[in-house]
């Protein structure tokens, strides 16, 4: 998908994640850069990915998390068939 996105803006944000070098930083970046909305959007998929990892079932996520069976699903598949972003991610984290 971002493959299709290759251009200068895209090449920018990514610089900017890079540059960040604390939890402060990062915070700062987000409460700038995204909605409310969007901040919900992206911490809730990062926690139904977590869960998803962990094998726990649908029905579960939709308790915990709120996030709908699409949203879910959408996940599941990016961990699937995805670029790998969520697995490199978690697998960084486990191994700190």
């Amino acid at each position: 998908m971002l493959e299709k996105l290759q251009d200068e803006n895209l090449q920018l944000l990514i610089k900017a994640i890079l540059s960040l070098e604390t939890e402060q930083d990062c915070k700062n970046l987000f409460d700038d850069l995204l909605t409310m909305s969007e901040l919900k959007e992206m911490s809730q998929r990062i926690k139904v990915a977590q869960m998803l990892r962990e094998k726990i079932p649908y029905q579960i996520i939709v308790e915990k998390t709120s996030a709908s069976t699409a949203t879910i699903s959408r996940v599941n598949r990016a961990i699937q068939y995805g670029s790998d972003g969520y697995n490199k991610f978690f697998d960084s984290l486990e191994n700190k």
